[in-house]
């Protein structure tokens, strides 16, 4: 059985990471979907780091678009940047992109839908022969529960919806938009965002032989 933990959008807000010390110290796996920082770098992206290894020093990781691209060379270099790549452990394959889709706010660390494809293509092909397949990309697919913004618009990305409906992986962890915490499927994946860590949700996913599943739970 492998335990992962996910949650994203911290933007350097770790308050919370003591509520939920039980589920982090018995996780395989410590996943940041994205947005660690406030338009930060480094600096602020190590401190993250460095507080949830205090429980569980497991952990992949993206930058968002929130994140300045200096986060997406410095998580390479510690060797465990999930963004464009793909990891196995044993039967469980973990890809992801990160940055975001285009935004009217010009923030520090977005990418084209071309390249939101490229590098979901680039991470899957690291991971196409595990039994069981994660994707963490922190832009949600588009036209589900998980992008909707407060004015009702659908604001997620074509490009992602398209890559799940191909290539199926069995849990979409994202993220990026604040005020769309939820639960859905595109297909038969399961798709989870958690919000912002601060408002405090975080997704457990479960994988085992014959199963997998993947809930939204709070540190309350």
């Amino acid at each position: 059985m492998m335990k992962i933990i996910s949650f994203g959008d911290v933007h350097e807000d770790i308050k919370d990471l003591v509520k939920i010390k039980p589920d982090l110290e018995t996780a395989d796996l410590i996943v940041l979907s994205g947005d660690l920082t406030n338009c930060h770098g480094k600096t602020e992206t190590k401190k993250v780091l460095d507080a949830i290894k205090r429980y569980n020093k497991n952990i992949l990781a993206q930058y968002g678009n929130m994140d300045m691209p200096e986060v997406d060379d410095y998580l390479t270099k510690e060797g465990i940047n999930l963004h464009g790549e793909g990891y196995v452990f044993g039967d469980v394959g973990i890809f992801g992109c990160g940055g975001s889709s285009p935004t009217p706010f010009h923030t520090p660390s977005e990418i084209s839908e071309a390249d939101i494809g490229r590098f979901l293509t680039n991470g899957y092909s690291r991971v196409k022969d595990a039994n069981w397949k994660v994707m963490v990309c922190h832009t949600p697919p588009k036209d589900t529960a998980t992008d909707i913004i407060q004015n009702g618009m659908h604001v997620g990305s074509q490009t992602v919806r398209d890559f799940i409906l191909n290539y199926k992986p069995h849990v979409c962890i994202t993220g990026h938009i604040h005020e769309s915490r939820a639960k859905d499927n595109v297909g038969d994946t399961i798709v989870l965002n958690a919000g912002m860590f601060r408002d405090g949700w975080y997704i457990e996913v479960i994988i085992d032989k014959k199963s997998v599943s993947a809930v939204l739970k709070s540190v309350a």
